[in-house]
């Protein structure tokens, strides 16, 4: 396994940022976001480059530390 500790907390991030996009685009879809519409899309705008980005940069590390 080529898992090291920078790439977990990657592969972590990546996680949760798709857990709040997922959330945000059900808490959009509801109605009444419990932090506001604003706040929501704020949240849904940022969390899907991060989920990206920071799978990225874990299959990055992970290839790297790949001998």
């Amino acid at each position: 396994m080529y898992l090291t500790p920078k790439s977990g907390l990657f592969l972590g991030g990546s996680c949760v940022s798709a857990i709040a996009a997922v959330g945000s685009i059900f808490e959009l879809s509801y109605g009444q976001p419990d932090f506001g519409v604003t706040a929501t899309a704020i949240i849904l705008v940022l969390s899907i480059p991060l989920t990206g980005l920071f799978f990225f940069a874990a299959v990055k590390d992970a290839r790297a530390n790949m001998k």
